[in-house]
């Protein structure tokens, strides 16, 4: 289990991510076509996991646009944003703020997702929703920075998270 608070109120997940230089769990999500997407899918590419519980909060949001930014300029690089949310809100949600150079894939259907990575709330209002992390991924899928963010209502270290795939 691990530990993160809400406006200062500790909930708990349902461990630790994967750590660094370990192989990443598999998972399969659902895209906003309705249709499979699998860790495998992403093979040869770096990838970034970008997670969150909504992306009808203002935190949540804004870490897809800063992704988005920041994704037009990653060289084989994918950036999959990555919620419980249906996938019907999240292609709403692309298509109003012109969301184009980021992936949005929703773990609604089982949570698989959410228990490979340990980020399901066990306990707390957002139960069974997935914690705010980012994880980085080299080619072949090892694990070259995780971060879980301590307070859910802050935004990630986007810059670690960017300076990871230049020293890798």
């Amino acid at each position: 289990m691990a530990t993160v608070t809400l406006k200062g109120s500790e909930i708990h997940t349902k461990g630790q991510l994967p750590a660094n230089g370990s192989k990443a769990p598999g998972f399969e999500l659902t895209k906003n076509d309705l249709s499979a997407a699998k860790l495998s899918d992403y093979a040869g590419s770096r990838v970034i996991l970008n997670v969150f519980p909504s992306v009808d909060t203002g935190t949540c949001a804004q870490s897809v646009r800063q992704f988005n930014q920041e994704a037009a300029a990653l060289e084989n690089t994918k950036v999959l944003c990555i919620s419980k949310d249906l996938p019907f809100a999240q292609a709403r949600f692309c298509g109003a703020e012109g969301i184009e150079n980021v992936e949005m894939l929703s773990d609604f259907k089982d949570g698989n997702f959410g228990s490979a990575y340990n980020l399901t709330f066990t306990d707390g209002p957002l139960a069974p929703l997935h914690s705010r992390a980012v994880v980085v991924l080299d080619e072949n899928g090892k694990v070259l920075y995780s971060e879980q963010v301590a307070e859910i209502v802050d935004e990630p270290n986007y810059k670690a998270a960017l300076e990871a795939l230049k020293t890798a």
